[in-house]
């Protein structure tokens, strides 16, 4: 059994953008499991994603009471054997691999946002970190970002970055 991912952080709706860019909503609807590593900052997103696919997603600091109420600052959950955990931020890029792998030595998988670069490293213990990076806001990157992949057999396959040119909804 396989699982599909799609990875998203750093939304801002509707301050970035009015809406998801509908290449980010075809994801939505191929994917199996949405997860979201914060700055929503409104609730409207979150219940558009329920109500379309699962969603594994954390608070971020541009998010308000409603959101924090709904979700936790950590997620974990295991995916056809791929411990994984979400978080918002993770500090500095400078030894992010070593902080982040004795934060969360039980994870496989670390997904984070908060920067809206995007990243794909792996810890010197194995921890895999990757940050989406944003769908609606690429600040100083040179494209909008999101990540999809594949969970099976206790590992991530088909991990792709997907950049979108052109301008946001």
């Amino acid at each position: 059994m396989a699982t599909r991912l799609l990875l998203l952080a750093d939304t801002h709706l509707p301050k970035r953008a009015r809406r998801l860019p509908d290449e980010v909503w075809a994801a939505v609807d191929a994917a199996d499991l949405v997860v979201h590593a914060g700055d929503w900052v409104e609730t409207s997103l979150l219940d558009e994603l329920e109500a379309r696919a699962p969603v594994l997603g954390v608070w971020g600091n541009n998010d308000g009471s409603e959101l924090r109420a709904r979700l936790p600052e950590v997620a974990r959950r295991t995916v056809e054997g791929v411990r994984m955990e979400v978080v918002h931020e993770t500090g500095a890029a400078q030894g992010r691999e070593r902080r982040c792998e004795a934060a969360h030595p039980d994870a496989d998988v670390l997904v984070f946002g908060h920067s809206h670069i995007p990243w794909d490293t792996v810890s010197p213990g194995g921890l895999r970190l990757l940050n989406p990076g944003s769908p609606t806001d690429r600040r100083r990157q040179p494209h909008r970002t999101y990540m999809t992949a594949t969970a099976v057999d206790g590992a991530l396959h088909e991990l792709v970055l997907h950049r979108m040119e052109g301008p946001v909804g």
